[in-house]
């Protein structure tokens, strides 16, 4: 079995390097968001619908954690108005949907812990949306819901895109910052807010993303290094009710990157980036590792409609806060199993078809070689299950028309 998996990951890298590369990716054309605002809508109020419908099965096995689909969509209809240049604001709603469902929690959707909530929402998951943006030449500040999610471009051991799909909209203050050599995304998500004598603990999440271009995207060569972190606090001075201790968790990644444009008609451009990783645990026990390290390392071809990325990831103690559970030590199927020195060789292989901003269409199927080492138990019995190979696949729709209602002059 060992050597049939060797052989099925051998291949799959065979056909990414030598095959014609399987622009654009469903990460890229369907979650993320433009934040630039449009100069030609001022005075203007729109009537916008955000939608993004999925499919998506995760045939995950093994130590490291369980499968599962999601079939459903979330939906923002909402009300834009543009009274001046350098101002939007949005108002409407979020509604989340899962096909089958009837029942959902009103607590936060993602999580470090489990929130124990005893009320429910029927029909859909709701929430109130609102965002107010204030552009300052180089500078974007935003209030109420954040351009979140994939939009942030963390790499994938610190954020799994799949949350663009199920997690709650962000919402608290954010800061976005261009130049030609450098952009930057610094904001803090609010998850939990808490009153007196509430019984659950305040939580929040703050967040940085930046990125170096050495030199003009558009180059033939073009040299660039991410900086990104993530703070998880769960705490609050008016947490009196519960038994939780406070908790403060954190991820960094710093690493060096390049892209090739091949102004080639076929293959059109290769990216190349190596990530050091790092975790530490700097106030309290939620899990059993305090610190760790890691490295992580993937390619990506794209031609016209079509994309394939591979890549490796190797920890030693690391946990991810958001990223998928085969980018850590710590286990999700088995509660408190700790993985020593686990490897994870992935590839991901899509293909987009956008027109304009605002509709898109994309299939993705990820695939994931997972060698998780010795795993020791919550008891301190260790095993050596050996290698898995997981997968998924997904089908996702972006849809999002805007109605002009009224321009005033």
């Amino acid at each position: 079995m060992y050597r049939k998996h060797i052989a099925w990951v051998s291949a799959t890298w065979l056909f990414l390097l030598l095959s014609p590369a399987l622009q654009g990716q469903v990460e890229e054309d369907v979650y993320k968001r433009d934040y630039r605002l449009d100069s030609t809508a001022v005075k203007s109020l729109y009537i916008e619908l955000d939608n993004i419908s999925f499919f998506k099965d995760n045939e995950f096995g093994g130590v490291v954690m369980k499968g599962y689909s999601l079939p459903g969509l979330w939906l923002q209809p909402k009300a834009v108005y543009r009274p001046l240049p350098n101002i939007k604001l949005e108002l409407g709603v979020h509604a989340l949907i899962y096909s089958g469902a009837y029942k959902y929690p009103n607590f936060a959707y993602r999580d470090i812990a489990t929130w124990k909530g005893s009320q429910f929402q029927k029909g859909a998951h709701l929430l109130p949306f609102f965002r107010a943006q204030f552009a300052l030449r180089k500078v974007n500040l935003v209030i109420g819901n954040l351009y979140g999610g994939s939009t942030h471009d963390f790499i994938t051991p610190l954020y799994y895109p799949e949350l663009s799909l199920t997690a709650d909209p962000e919402m608290g203050f954010q800061l976005l910052y261009d130049t030609r050599a450098f952009h930057l995304d610094a904001w803090i998500n609010w998850q939990s807010y808490i009153f007196n004598l509430d019984s659950h603990q305040e939580a929040f999440t703050v967040g940085l993303s930046a990125r170096i271009e050495y030199n003009r995207p558009d180059s033939r060569l073009h040299f660039y290094s991410p900086l990104q972190a993530l703070a998880h606090h769960r705490g609050g001075e008016q947490d009196t009710l519960t038994t939780n201790t406070m908790q403060t968790l954190e991820n960094a990644a710093a690493g060096i990157g390049m892209t090739w444009n091949t102004g080639g008609r076929i293959v059109q451009r290769v990216n190349a980036e190596a990530d050091a990783l790092f975790y530490y645990q700097q106030a309290g026990k939620l899990y059993p590792l305090d610190n760790g390290i890691a490295f992580y390392a993937a390619v990506q071809a794209d031609l016209k409609d079509f994309y394939a990325k591979g890549g490796y990831f190797y920890g030693k103690d690391f946990v991810t806060l958001y990223g998928v559970p085969y980018f850590g030590s710590l286990s999700t199927q088995y509660q408190g199993s700790v993985f020593h020195h686990p490897q994870t060789l992935f590839l991901t292989a899509g293909w987009t078809r956008n027109w304009g901003k605002h509709y898109a269409v994309g299939a993705e199927i990820e695939l994931y070689q997972s060698f998780p080492g010795t795993v020791q138990a919550p008891d301190g019995t260790r095993t050596s299950p050996g290698s898995t190979t997981n997968f998924s696949f997904g089908i996702f729709f972006k849809v999002n028309p805007s109605f002009l209602v009224k321009k005033w002059k």
